[in-house]
């Protein structure tokens, strides 16, 4: 399989080279040269496969050319020593739940998948790879877990300064050893273009091995595909839902930031996933909302809200969808509906669903039930397909522990345990280093601390 970037002005490579590279040398973000489709028997088959079983046949169908079945096995296994179980919220809504790997985000899947393909294609005895990741909550978290003690990588996590929960940033503040956490002085598009200068500046390159683990990486985004397939076969075991779904088409709402996550959806739904619609859930960075309202696409400096990993002004992953579609609003939208949530109407949802299904839900999890449940309930869905039957899915992306400041005081003091997992971070011993936003000094440093 060859990558191309969605530039169009450099040559293709290999997956290793995309996986190396990160970035193409135009500035695009790496796609693959096409998407392979699954027959109808497999998802005859899916109820019957675990979870690492179904994400091992995806897998092939990405990456089947590039490494060997044996090897591409145990990355998948490895990958995935966790579970994303599906539960059921109301009669027609379910959580996808993300958060039961080792950072307790869905992003511990992308980057551990990553970080056994990448440590799978360098050589031993090449210099020092540097993944360079900027985060605006959990990505810095499970990629520094997912790359800690990896030999041969080091890995440098940009974080905005003030604007990830104290949870969050002990998770990747205190892990030491290879992995280096930088405290910017600005927001998260400060921080993801920092990385991107740092990938276009051929000096930096010619003395530095660089690569980004941030879900503009092929490694990262497309292995995120795998729980979606997941979370059709989990629903195919509950026959209430299956009568409930005539076509056997389902809708998942997203909560969107960077967009590799819903972009990895529709890559999955071009495989043949059969899902009517996804919804992106966005909060007051509603910068791909205005898009689909508009057909105008006007990227501009996030704002901080209380579902932080989605404060992301400029989407790097935006670029992919405009590819896939070529460019077409128009079909765009026959997939993709938008809604926005502002904080107040988090919390709201934060409350309604737990004193309604007792159910927990993180700030990003509420903000795509809220969606759902709007789009479910409003007449748009039965107008546009003509069903009078749905059922959804929402992701959970994270969990609710994650943001216990936030959650507490709406649904009660000391109804959110922390998890143990958590638990070890926060008594860890916080190991920061503060630049500002300005390039040269963010280039300087990297020299600096390499040499």
């Amino acid at each position: 399989m060859k990558y191309y970037s969605t530039n169009g002005k450099s040559p293709k490579v290999s997956l290793k080279e995309a996986v190396v590279m990160g970035l193409a040398p135009d500035g695009g973000l790496f796609m693959p040269e096409r998407i392979e489709h699954f027959e109808d028997s497999f998802f005859y088959d899916i109820r019957n496969m675990s979870f690492p079983e179904i994400s091992f046949e995806v897998a092939r169908k990405f990456f089947g050319d590039d490494i060997d079945e044996g090897t591409l096995k145990k990355i998948v296994f490895d990958t995935l020593s966790f579970d994303c179980p599906l539960v059921r919220v109301d009669d027609d809504i379910y959580s996808l739940e993300l958060f039961h790997g080792p950072t307790l985000a869905f992003k511990d899947v992308g980057a551990r998948f990553m970080a056994r393909l990448l440590s799978y294609f360098i050589n031993r005895n090449d210099k020092v790879l540097n993944v360079l990741v900027a985060t605006s909550g959990d990505t810095g978290s499970a990629v520094a877990n997912g790359f800690l003690g990896v030999e041969g990588i080091h890995v440098y996590v940009l974080y905005p300064k003030g604007r990830v929960s104290k949870v969050q940033e002990s998770q990747f503040t205190t892990l030491g050893h290879n992995i280096t956490a930088l405290e910017i002085d600005g927001n998260f598009d400060d921080c993801q273009r920092l990385v991107k200068s740092a990938f276009s500046d051929a000096e930096l390159n010619s003395k530095l091995d660089l690569t980004s683990a941030n879900s503009i990486n092929v490694a990262r985004f497309l292995p995120q595909s795998f729980y979606y397939f997941n979370a059709f076969a989990r629903l195919d075991e509950d026959s209430s839902a299956v009568l409930k779904q005539p076509d056997g088409k389902f809708i998942i709402s997203v909560p969107s930031g960077n967009f590799g996550n819903l972009t990895a959806g529709l890559f999955a739904q071009r495989m043949g996933l059969p899902v009517s619609r996804f919804i992106a859930a966005n909060n007051e960075n509603d910068i791909v909302y205005e898009y689909l309202k508009t057909s105008c696409y006007r990227p501009r400096a996030s704002v901080r809200t209380i579902a932080n990993a989605m404060d992301v002004g400029n989407p790097s992953n935006f670029v992919r969808i405009l590819n896939l579609y070529g460019n077409s609003h128009e079909d765009i939208c026959r997939d993709i509906s938008g809604f926005r949530y502002s904080d107040d109407q988090i919390r709201e949802t934060i409350g309604d669903v737990y004193h309604n299904y007792d159910y927990i839900t993180d700030p990003h999890g509420a903000c795509a039930f809220q969606a759902l449940y709007e789009y479910m309930y409003s007449g748009k869905y039965e107008a546009i397909s003509g069903r009078e039957h749905q059922v959804g899915v929402f992701l959970e992306t994270a969990h609710p522990a994650k943001f216990k400041d936030t959650v507490e005081p709406i649904i009660g003091k000391g109804k959110v345990p922390l998890p143990s997992e958590l638990d070890v971070f926060m008594k860890g011993c916080r190991k920061t280093e503060g630049l500002p936003r300005d390039y040269k000094t963010f280039k300087d440093y990297l020299i600096w601390r390499t040499f």
